[in-house]
């Protein structure tokens, strides 16, 4: 039998000085130099260079290939590969303009990770979710049979009172019956709509199941079974499952993940507001300049000359890398300075706490950098970071105000 070996982490198998010895057996090594053996080994660049590179024979047994991050496109490309077993595994549809969203936004606003790793993570996170959502009892459901319990609670106290009010117990039976009513209605549709999300969980798998048999019976070279599969077994299944896909859409089970669900799980990763990574957010971005003077008063041109800067960045004429605006508030003490800073808090992130503060005048020694940026490597203090490293890496989406 043909067998590739892959080891992940492969620079764990080598210590110092153990080259591989402690961990593989000679006669291993041996069928490595000689072709024998198929390995295929993953790490990273640094550890490459630290462990591999310093030994020739060790480096002559493996090929270097060197795998770059994917761009955009490709990520989408790979994205689109993995969809259908997502579907398969969490029971639920994957809208398109999701996996661009996943890649879009991961890109943008997750940056110390990498594609596809970080869209796959979100496509995943926000198909759970929703998967739970269908799972559970509906929002609406749920919140009628909250309203039912508060009105017979009050039907039961009503009925204790010694002088009733006919016409208040009336109006609450009569709330109680119509709510029942749309209860059993929203029940009914709620059931039919689980049992033909089940049945279409099951074609699914189905379906799935006939491909890996379809290529194990090509692998094997039955072609009998491979042409019953290919042209009867998976044509019935799928024409099935489009048919309950043409069905009236669902009033009430949503099982088709969205942008806004990635959106979701982005601001829930990063803190950033939900409505700052939709598009609702350009409606606000045209009336900056008035929202920033409503708050700070007398300071026009300075208003301008942010708004004109973080206009250029959300219009994406900006390094990505960089921040959204750099600026240099010159001024008497009074005049607005903080105030400015705390109005863009407000506005970028909706929460002026969202805002690390700094006073220079803290680190104007040369050996009190150490604790905005962190001791230098060798110094006491190197693992422990600094207050300015430390918060940024924490939550990147803030502004910083560097007074003094």
């Amino acid at each position: 039998m043909e067998i590739i070996l892959f080891i992940d982490e492969i620079h764990t198998l080598v210590g110092a000085g153990s080259l591989m010895v402690r961990w593989m057996p000679q006669h291993v090594k041996t069928a490595l130099a000689r072709g024998e053996l198929h390995c295929v080994g993953a790490t990273t660049l640094d550890e490459y260079k630290k462990y591999f590179e310093k030994d020739a024979a060790l480096t002559r047994r493996f090929q270097p290939v060197f795998v770059n991050e994917p761009s955009t496109t490709d990520a989408v490309a790979i994205l689109r590969g993995l969809k259908e077993k997502y579907e398969i595994h969490h029971g639920i549809r994957i809208s398109d303009e999701a996996i661009l969203a996943a890649v879009q936004l991961s890109d943008r606003y997750i940056t110390d990770r990498f594609l596809p790793d970080k869209a796959i993570d979100l496509m995943d996170e926000a198909a759970s979710k929703v998967k739970m959502e269908i799972d559970s009892k509906p929002e609406e459901i749920d919140q009628l049979d909250r309203d039912l319990i508060k009105l017979q609670m009050e039907k039961n106290v009503l009925s204790k009172d010694s002088e009733q009010d006919e016409k208040k117990n009336e109006t609450i039976n009569k709330q109680i019956q119509e709510l029942e009513e749309k209860l059993k209605s929203l029940n009914a549709t709620w059931e039919a709509e689980k049992k033909i999300l089940d049945t279409k969980r099951n074609l699914n798998e189905r379906i799935d199941q006939a491909k890996e048999d379809l290529e194990a019976a090509q692998r094997n070279g039955d072609l009998t079974k491979a042409s019953e599969i290919m042209y009867g077994l998976l044509p019935d299944l799928q024409k099935e499952y489009n048919s309950l896909n043409e069905q009236e859409q669902s009033k009430i089970i949503n099982e088709v993940i969205n942008a806004e669900d990635i959106a979701g799980v982005v601001s829930k990763w990063t803190g950033i507001p939900l409505e700052k990574l939709s598009s609702g957010e350009n409606n606000k971005l045209v009336n900056i300049e008035r929202l920033l003077e409503k708050r700070v008063i007398g300071q026009n041109d300075a208003i301008e000359k942010v708004s004109k800067a973080i206009k250029i960045s959300k219009a994406g004429l900006q390094d990505p890398n960089k921040p959204l605006g750099s600026f240099l508030f010159l001024g008497p003490t009074g005049v607005g300075k903080t105030e400015l800073s705390k109005a863009l808090a407000e506005y970028v992130f909706d929460n002026e706490k969202q805002m690390l503060r700094l006073d220079m005048s803290e680190y104007m020694e040369k050996h009190s950098v150490s604790k905005l940026i962190g001791s230098p490597p060798g110094y006491v203090g190197y693992d422990d970071g600094g207050k300015l490293t430390d918060s940024v890496r924490r939550r990147p989406y803030q502004v910083i105000l560097l007074m003094k």
